[in-house]
């Protein structure tokens, strides 16, 4: 069976922007279903857009990467808000990244982010689902 795996933007954009962590997040995601808050697209955009305004010389390139996205097979779930609130409430996230939280308990699957604090809220939370 295929492991599922929830990706959150700040892990996806190192793939898609060639940043430095990049190889290593594309390898965790290797040989895995993979999902995300419906959210996703948004955040991603946002990511490229602030690359586009500080390097506007890599604007063409950064909206073609962007467009990758739509190429990737990422499950784009939409999420119970409410109880996104209550989580990113008790883990003093945004709730945003409470999302990715929520979610991944959802599926019982790994959270795979870049962001420290979604990074502890996963790890240290009663209940999580991440592996």
């Amino acid at each position: 069976m295929t492991p599922v795996k929830v990706v959150d933007a700040s892990a996806l954009a190192a793939v898609l922007f060639g940043e430095p962590e990049g190889e290593a997040i594309a390898a965790r995601l290797e040989a895995s279903r993979l999902a995300a808050p419906a959210l996703l697209p948004f955040e991603v955009a946002s990511v490229c857009l602030k690359k586009m305004r500080r390097h506007p010389e890599i604007g063409d390139k950064a909206a073609a990467t962007f467009d990758m996205l739509a190429r990737m097979e990422i499950d784009l779930v939409r999420i119970d808000l409410a109880g996104a609130l209550r989580l990113a409430d008790e883990a003093g996230l945004s709730v945003y990244d409470a999302s990715y939280l929520w979610l991944a308990r959802e599926l019982r699957a790994e959270l795979v982010t870049l962001d420290k604090r979604l990074e502890t809220a996963s790890a240290t939370m009663p209940g999580r689902g991440t592996i």
